[in-house]
């Protein structure tokens, strides 16, 4: 009879819960459509790859062999010429006003070098203002300008000696990307989504129907009827943690069949995971309502966690980058090992004998987030 009595009272607070989340076309909006838009803008503007920076060209040799090399660049997908200049003061103008990325200066004298045999020097001049897209495409001019040293001087060679061209040495590497054969950010960014948009959705939404019922004041006189302190909890964690589970499914669906994203593991290692996460996020939730005292303050206190979560959870740059401090603080973030889930069941179609340690601590996180989360409710009640 206590037992069914107890589930009548949680029934009631579910179907509550439900109704005032539900009644308001707004918030059913909310719930649906910021979700796919977040999928989306990450996976179209989220992005590790550098392609058409502007590139200006400062030409003062003028020879078949620069305006050769000025080819190769702009030919590359990695750069767009954005124009010649005549003077070295327009070089630092543009780069100045942003009207280009980097800079290529060809001394006179370049082509007699190359023909003499000697090193010929070229500057390159880059806004490191943002140093990672400076410093990939530092590495593509790099890579363009080594390749056309050396087929210039495989040229030379043939045409001087053709019979010492098979006895020049030669290192040809031979590159075998896997799990992301074409090497797309998209593939990265989209399965972090999921975690980014979960852990928004489900913690933000519990946070504030706590602290709204405390606001207007009627979780006092809820406190009043005979149902238990943690039947009320079971009854408002429930329906976020149903709605965690949709969006999941939405957001999933979107990357797989929108972006292409493959789902190479196993469904039931992802969902397992995902439930972990979801209670985990339940459980910070329902932490920061006790911590706060109107919305406003729920509001602030979770941007305030969301901000901090993913960046160390290395949605957006490697773990390892950190310095060590904050890699040891990363142990501490449920987003760190969700990351590690999502990515490893779709691109490398890991399963739950790899993973289990990433699942165990999502749901020890779960475990004393929710066991914390409910002695700070009950204190904050008395």
């Amino acid at each position: 009879m206590s037992l069914l009595s107890s589930l009548t009272r949680i029934h009631h607070v579910l179907l509550k819960e439900f109704i005032q989340t539900l009644r308001d076309p707004r918030t059913r909006l909310l719930l649906i459509f910021p979700p796919i838009a977040q999928m989306l803008i990450f996976g179209y503007a989220a992005t590790l790859d550098v392609k058409n920076v502007a590139l200006a060209v400062l030409d003062l040799d003028n020879t078949q062999e620069s305006r050769e090399l000025v080819s190769r660049l702009s030919a590359s997908r990695y750069f767009h010429l954005a124009g010649h200049v005549a003077r070295r003061e327009e070089l630092r103008e543009g780069i100045d006003r942003g009207d280009f990325l980097a800079a290529l200066e060809i001394n006179s004298g370049f082509a007699q070098r190359l023909r003499n045999g000697q090193g010929a020097l070229v500057q390159v001049l880059v806004d490191s203002s943002n140093s990672n897209t400076a410093l990939v495409a530092l590495g593509y001019l790099n890579q363009v300008g080594a390749r056309f040293g050396r087929d210039y001087q495989l040229d030379r060679v043939r045409r001087a000696a053709p019979q010492l061209v098979s006895f020049l040495p030669q290192v040809d590497l031979q590159s075998r990307p896997w799990f992301n054969e074409g090497l797309e950010s998209q593939w990265y960014f989209v399965p972090g989504v999921i975690g980014n948009v979960l852990m928004i959705m489900v913690m933000t939404l519990t946070a504030f129907a706590v602290v709204r019922e405390r606001e207007i004041g009627t979780l006092e006189q809820i406190m009043v009827t005979p149902i238990r302190r943690w039947e009320f909890i079971l009854g408002k964690t429930i329906p976020f943690f149903l709605i965690g589970c949709f969006d999941a499914t939405i957001i999933a669906l979107v990357g797989t069949l929108w972006f292409g994203v493959p789902l190479r593991g196993s469904f039931g290692v992802l969902a397992a995971g995902l439930v972990a996460f979801i209670f985990a996020s339940l459980g910070l939730g329902l932490f920061l309502s006790t911590i706060s005292a109107t919305q406003q303050q729920a509001m602030i206190s979770s941007f305030l966690f969301t901000m901090t979560m993913i960046t160390l959870s290395g949605f957006g740059t490697p773990i390892s980058s950190m310095p060590l401090f904050f890699q040891k603080l990363t142990y501490l973030n449920p987003m760190r090992y969700i990351m590690i889930v999502l990515r490893s069941v779709y691109l490398k179609g890991v399963g739950l004998d790899v993973l289990w340690p990433q699942i165990a601590a999502l749901a020890g996180f779960a475990v004393i987030l929710l066991s914390v989360s409910v002695l700070r409710f009950h204190k904050s009640l008395e």
